[in-house]
């Protein structure tokens, strides 16, 4: 297994990469690795002490929920790695607070962490606007927590397809001008009277199958054993955090495997 940086923007917030020789299986559980196993804090319970606004505590409760906090995980702990009394410590539980009185509208960054490392990704989130007279005051409970629990858990969004690899039959194809008007982003050129693949455009040759239900004879294209995947992280960790992570969290699982099915080896025998 070989794996290629494509692409990655300058925060680190979103990365395009390359894993070669591998199978569906794999790039399957690495996707679902990321999404629901990598850890991330999120605020789970909150205690409202004011609430004059025009919104319902629920819904509030709803809106801090779902605003991503930067994530330190050297720090903390899962709440099911602890023992239950010690859950509201301060090594699983984060206590934030919140107060503001109107007229005036209540963002993300009004949000007061006893930890500097964990504070909201965007601080120009709106949680409500507050008129004259109206107040809210607050304190909530972040905890880490996985997205196979809650959406709000997860780090970012992943996906993945399989690399293609064209042969084009420029012989059998009549009208090359309307393959290339018919293939998206500029796959397809026009180099001296004959089709190609544009330089750059090799990872997006599978979408010469437009062009190819149009020509069936004049394309032939098969899946490689190459999967490219592009990361879209939410802010809590940047895309190496979370690449990381998720690696070393699927190795655990595959030894965890390993290790159940060589028991159940020595029992039956």
């Amino acid at each position: 297994m070989e794996v290629t940086l494509i692409d990655q923007d300058k925060g680190g917030n979103s990365v395009s990469f390359m894993v070669k020789n591998t199978t569906a299986a794999f790039a399957n559980a690495l996707r679902r690795t990321v999404i629901e196993d990598v850890a991330t804090m999120a605020i789970e319970d909150v205690e409202f002490r004011k609430n004059t606004s025009i919104l319902y505590d629920e819904i509030i409760a709803h809106r801090l929920g779902l605003i991503p906090l930067t994530t330190d995980l050297k720090s903390y702990m899962l709440p099911e790695d602890v023992d239950e009394d010690q859950r509201e410590s301060a090594r699983c539980r984060l206590s934030m607070t919140l107060n503001a009185k109107g007229p005036c509208t209540v963002y993300a960054k009004d949000i007061e962490s006893m930890d500097p490392k964990v504070k909201p990704v965007e601080g120009d989130m709106p949680i409500v606007k507050l008129l004259k007279g109206q107040s809210l005051e607050l304190e909530c409970g972040a905890f880490l927590g996985k997205g196979k629990e809650h959406v709000k858990w997860s780090p970012g969004h992943i996906f993945y397809k399989q690399r293609a690899q064209v042969t084009i039959h420029n012989d059998k194809i009549k009208d090359k001008e309307s393959c290339v008007e018919l293939v998206p982003n500029g796959v397809l050129v026009l180099e001296g009277g004959k089709l190609a693949i544009a330089k750059g455009k090799e990872n997006d040759a599978d979408m010469c199958m437009v062009a190819a239900d149009k020509n069936p004879e004049g394309f032939t294209i098969e899946k490689t054993n190459d999967f490219i995947f592009t990361l879209e992280s939410w802010g809590q960790l940047d895309t190496k955090e979370i690449l990381v992570e998720a690696a070393d969290v699927l190795g655990k699982k595959l030894d965890l495997l390993a290790e159940k099915v060589k028991n159940a080896k020595a029992i039956e025998n």
